[in-house]
């Protein structure tokens, strides 16, 4: 009796006539003394390769891998797989009858190691600890699903968990990010300064209209003052004009002669001397 966990297939290998087509699912099977039942696992599996003891890394299976500029890194990495179930035997095949326990830990582990050193050496230091970061990661994903399905195993996620580098490196990139904060905060500062002036310019303007609108309503305004008050002048100067001509026009050489006479006391003007001329009162 052979027992195929959950999650798990078995190929069997039959001593005499090599691999049967036919692929044990999880259960208990009747199984021949000359067959072997080797177990893939098509459930997805975690797998690490960190400083410390975690999963299947109970040692420090961390590793050095190279940038485009020359410097060493030190990472942890984990990943997660699985093996096609719809080519399980081919894969069988392939790795000569090893189990997939025994896949992992020749093959699939020390390929992880390989061609992430081929991903880190296409990005320099400085993005790795920058913004390219998960763009990192995610070439290394691309990049792990294409290197190992040819293989028949299945890369679910591969990602960077930690990325350390030497101490003198470390500084210089920290004096850099230093200086691109800075800069980042000067030009976040100029933009201010130019926003805080394009502000005060709209508010001059706005109070400039404000003022000269003001200006414009007050000087209609004393226009129309002016030009009542030089009416009212006209209408007056034509009605005294009018009162006076028709004065004028009632003022006979009679009436002229009445109003004297009207106006005078009776009194004779006392004269002294020859010369002086006798008034005529009138007839």
């Amino acid at each position: 009796m052979e027992r195929v966990p959950a999650g798990y297939v078995g190929v069997v290998y039959n001593f005499s006539g090599g691999i049967s087509d036919q692929v044990l699912t999880q259960g208990w099977h009747f199984v021949s003394p000359t067959k072997k039942v080797t177990t893939y696992s098509v459930g997805i599996e975690q797998s690490y390769l960190t400083s410390e003891d975690k999963g299947d890394s109970p040692k420090d299976e961390s590793f050095s891998t190279p940038t485009s500029d020359g410097k060493s890194l030190t990472v942890d990495l984990e990943f997660s797989y699985k093996f096609d179930p719809d080519r399980i035997t081919k894969t069988f095949t392939m790795f000569k009858v090893q189990s997939g326990e025994t896949v992992k830990n020749t093959f699939i582990k020390p390929k992880m190691r390989a061609w992430t050193q081929e991903v880190t050496a296409k990005f320099p230091v400085t993005d790795v600890f920058g913004d390219k970061r998960q763009e990192l990661n995610e070439a290394l994903d691309v990049y792990m699903k294409q290197k190992f399905e040819p293989y028949g195993i299945i890369i679910d996620t591969a990602n960077f968990t930690n990325i350390v580098t030497d101490s003198e490196t470390s500084a210089a990139i920290q004096r850099k990010v230093t200086a691109q904060q800075e800069l980042e905060l000067a030009n976040i500062e100029a933009k201010t300064a130019k926003v805080q002036a394009d502000k005060d310019k709209e508010v001059a303007l706005i109070a400039a209209e404000q003022e000269k609108e003001k200006a414009t309503i007050e000087a209609e305004q004393k226009k129309i003052q002016a030009e009542g008050e030089a009416e009212a002048t006209r209408i007056k100067a034509e009605a005294e004009a009018e009162a006076n001509k028709k004065i004028a026009e009632s003022l006979t050489p009679e009436l002229i002669e009445k109003q004297k006479i009207e106006k005078w006391s009776g009194e004779v003007p006392q004269v002294q001397g020859s010369n002086t001329p006798i008034v005529s009162i009138g007839e």
